[in-house]
């Protein structure tokens, strides 16, 4: 067996899992799940048609490259969405089978684990696939911690640069999982600018970018800030996108990256012989999402609303504020916040997940503790009847 499996921590939900081990949430009350940032509003249904007309295409192995078609349609969205020169579908685009699995196989495609002590920095609170694929590939990480004193901001330039010098792969999230903070020009000046002093690679997880507040202004991209910066050809840079939040279709697995075309050749390579390539009906079921933007409003207008109407319902028992962007409110628990989601779940039937699941202790802190992150990802009355057992229970502490 690899040895590194062993040097995997339990994912956050099966630490969930064993955290209510025994617990018996109330008879007669419905369980509410805000746990998991899974988009439970419909998937439209010009995806669904797409992916009912494109079964023909099951008689066929498809491409990991993906159908020109597909390459050519996140192309002209990320091009229209970002206000950049249409990227080279050709070199520039490659479809992926959602975010996920491209994020966790980007980092075995680009990290040199024969060289001295590589290091792959990531930010803290983060998504763990992060810290997975870089365990895997055998290298060392960095946290970058992100703390509510600072706005949640990270101090990038914090890191020495003895281990900037060994970096091979910097992740980023932005807008950011768990906070919601979107990066603006001048961090990624900064990112860039360590990037081209030291020679790593920047993984952009953009997978929240679409949902935000303000239809006149989307959150900043890193292919729009690179392109506002003069680096056209994306030196160094992919960008990480998919449909699961922003069409609702996570059961699709459906996604792209976008960036440097030498990078992207790279791991065109790389998944040809992983056997990434994404079936016909779901590259027809995605052609027709990235080339709608109706159904993505109607889906913003539904989110807005649900934070303009519960964000200060929980801030007046929690400590929270609408973020940036994303789909999370990332509140403030009295005491422990594993301790408050048990009781959360013993006694409201609640499901939501401590902050200290999804960060790390480093640097003598870890900065999602005594946080909870509360996915408003169910329908209106839902999410409303979860929010309001939240605050009862927080004025009961």
């Amino acid at each position: 067996m690899n040895p590194r499996l062993d040097l995997l921590k339990p994912y956050p939900f099966e630490r969930l899992r064993a955290l209510f081990a025994g617990v018996a949430p109330p008879a007669g009350v419905a369980p509410i799940n805000l746990s998991i940032g899974e988009p439970r509003h419909p998937t439209p249904k010009l995806v669904l048609d797409a992916l009912a007309a494109g079964g023909a295409g099951l008689s066929h192995y498809p491409m990991t490259i993906g159908p020109a078609a597909l390459r050519e349609a996140i192309a002209s969205w990320l091009a229209a969405r970002h206000a950049i020169p249409l990227p080279d579908p050709a070199t520039q685009v490659l479809p992926v089978l959602g975010s996920r699995e491209a994020l966790f196989a980007f980092a075995q495609t680009v990290i040199d684990a024969s060289r001295p002590g590589p290091m792959v920095v990531v930010p803290n609170p983060f998504y763990q696939i992060y810290e997975g694929a870089a365990i895997l590939a055998g290298a060392g990480i960095r946290c970058v911690n992100a703390e509510e004193a600072h706005g949640w901001r990270h101090d990038w330039e914090s890191v020495p640069d003895d281990v900037w010098a060994r970096t091979q792969l910097l992740y980023v999230c932005s807008p950011d999982n768990p906070t919601g903070r979107v990066f603006g020009l001048d961090e990624w000046r900064t990112l860039f600018s360590l990037a081209d002093r030291h020679g790593f690679a920047i993984a952009s997880d953009e997978c929240y970018s679409e949902v935000h507040f303000d239809e006149s202004a989307p959150p900043l991209g890193a292919l729009g800030a690179a392109a506002r910066l003069g680096r056209g050809g994306y030196l160094g840079l992919v960008v990480f996108g998919s449909l699961s939040k922003r069409s609702n279709a996570p059961g699709l697995r459906s996604g792209y990256v976008a960036g440097d075309a030498k990078l992207i050749a790279a791991f065109l390579r790389y998944r040809t012989y992983h056997g990434s390539a994404m079936s016909p009906a779901v590259a027809a079921a995605s052609i027709a999402a990235w080339r709608d933007e109706a159904h993505v409003r109607e889906n913003r207008a539904r989110y807005a609303a649900k934070f303009d109407a519960l964000t200060p319902r929980l801030a007046a028992a929690l400590p929270c504020e609408r973020p940036d962007a994303a789909f999370y409110l990332w509140a403030r628990t009295p005491g422990d916040d594993a301790e408050f989601a048990k009781r959360l779940h013993a006694e409201e039937h609640v499901t939501v997940l401590p902050g200290s699941y999804i960060a790390r202790d480093a640097h003598g802190i870890n900065p999602g503790r005594g946080r909870i992150r509360i996915a408003l990802v169910a329908d209106e009355a839902e999410c409303a009847e979860g929010v309001d057992r939240i605050v009862r229970l927080a004025r009961r502490m």
